[in-house]
């Protein structure tokens, strides 16, 4: 019989997210001692997590709510939804484009502050319409920095509009590489891609390495009249800087997902409630795949999607299985083998890989494994955490 799993929800989640963990799991948002947590938007940062918790799934990208260094100290995987919700979000920023292109945001607070009867109202919309001629997209050159999930749908889009599309992003992967398309130039810096762009699109986690990417620097290289988007963090864009640049004639318009009191209020500035991946679609989407990923974990220790451990997963050929997460350190895995061997037990398969300063060991050994062993591991010097997964 399968060993019972508890999974607590800090947040709704998606029913169809929910159905996809097996039937020995209790799933609730009150559930005590939980081996996992389902987590959307709740901030983690201040809560006591209990110690039994194995892992964390949060439904979406960003992890900036979970206290992930602390989760990594334990031994726990936290697990996203790398691309879940990159549809929804390639929408909102297509239609930030045109929002900016055109003016609209200014358009309809221009009509709502009219007033009169219709025929005077008729009158002063065409007096004032003069005001707000945007351009169209065809031609114009769309910089994506970031050229990941959301990224490269974002270039797909933009050039079946007709656009010319440059990106940069130094940490591309191979897998992201091979989704572009071919017709995406490469800029060789962040300051290159802003010089040649006529709208700026962000798709980048917030890390020092980002943080104020637009900045004062970068708007000033910035040819006249850009539009700028930003759905990817709040702390990627210095609003100051915006705002002097939109002075300066620099920027256009400023489209973004995150409020600000500095924001409100201004010119040709759209701030949306973080509505990014605010789509039924997108949060099944989410939600389906970290509670497939999660419960992967608890039942088999395969881990896909952690942003703490890398990707580690071993197709079962036996009934007894160890996952072991320790310290990226030498000679870890010698003593992991040294010790099975001692307990007289023959690994049938086995897989080690290393993220960082974490390294994670799964092993597939011919026999059942004692208390004493599970023991003898724990205690080897950067052993972080040890799990028994022998299967039903």
């Amino acid at each position: 019989m399968a060993k019972a799993f508890r999974i607590q929800t800090l947040n709704k989640i998606s029913a169809k997210g929910l159905a996809r963990l097996p039937g020995h799991y209790e799933v609730g948002d009150s559930v005590a001692d939980p081996d996992g947590i389902l987590v959307r938007s709740h901030n983690m940062h201040d809560m006591d997590i209990p110690a039994s918790v194995q892992a964390i799934g949060r439904a979406g990208a960003g992890t900036n709510n979970i206290p992930v260094k602390k989760l990594s100290e334990r031994g726990a995987p936290v697990f996203n939804a790398p691309g879940a919700n990159s549809n929804a979000v390639k929408e909102l920023v297509i239609a930030g484009m045109l929002m900016g292109a055109r003016n609209i945001g200014g358009a309809m607070d221009f009509v709502n502050g009219l007033d009169g009867t219709d025929e005077e109202l008729h009158k002063k919309t065409e007096a004032g319409k003069k005001h707000f001629v945007g351009t169209e997209l065809p031609g114009r050159t769309l910089g994506i920095v970031g050229l990941g999930a959301i990224g490269s749908l974002v270039a797909d889009a933009a050039i079946k509009l007709g656009m010319e599309v440059v990106g940069f992003d130094p940490g591309i992967t191979v897998d992201a590489a091979w989704k572009l398309p071919s017709r995406v130039r490469k800029a060789e810096s962040v300051e290159d891609l802003v010089k040649a762009a006529d709208f700026i699109t962000l798709h980048v986690p917030l890390v020092d390495a980002t943080k104020n990417l637009i900045n004062t620097q970068r708007v000033a290289l910035m040819k006249d009249g850009v539009v700028l988007l930003n759905f990817a963090r709040e702390g990627v864009v210095d609003n100051a800087a915006v705002l002097n640049g939109m002075k300066d004639g620099k920027l256009q318009a400023y489209i973004c997902d995150f409020p600000a009191n500095v924001l409100k209020g201004q010119k040709n500035v759209v701030c949306l409630p973080h509505l990014g991946a605010s789509t039924e679609e997108a949060e099944e989407n989410c939600a389906v795949m970290v509670a497939e990923q999660v419960s992967d974990y608890l039942d088999n220790g395969n881990i896909l999607n952690a942003v703490n451990f890398p990707n580690v997963v071993l197709p079962r050929e036996s009934k007894f299985r160890l996952g072991i997460a320790n310290a990226n350190v030498p000679n870890m895995v010698g003593q992991i083998s040294t010790a099975l061997a001692e307990a007289k037990l023959n690994i049938h398969n086995m897989v080690n890989k290393s993220k960082g300063d974490m390294a994670y060991t799964l092993v597939d050994v011919d026999s059942p494994v004692t208390d004493a062993l599970l023991d003898k591991l724990r205690a080897i010097e950067g052993v972080l955490n040890v799990r028994y997964l022998p299967a039903a």
